[in-house]
């Protein structure tokens, strides 16, 4: 799954709950809600793609762990550091 620039993309109207305090703090310091809330939903789709792409791969990272712990890394004689 692509997401698609938060510039370019079409905006589309919806309704929020949020936190009295926080929006009336957000009005008063004249925060962008809309921006403030897509950059929100964003971080938010990153870490749950992000701890699903983990999920999805993990036994291939387990088997690349369990490589290098028995072999070493492949190409550990030609480091310079």
């Amino acid at each position: 799954m692509r997401l698609t620039n938060l510039k370019t993309a079409p905006k589309r109207a919806t309704n929020l709950s949020i936190n009295s305090e926080f929006l009336a703090t957000a009005k008063a310091l004249k925060i962008n809600l809309s921006h403030a809330a897509e950059l929100g939903i964003a971080r938010a789709i990153n870490e749950k793609m992000a701890g699903q792409w983990l999920h999805e791969n993990k036994a291939a990272l387990e088997s690349s762990n369990e490589y290098v712990e028995k072999h070493g890394l492949p190409l550990a004689r030609y480091r310079q550091f």
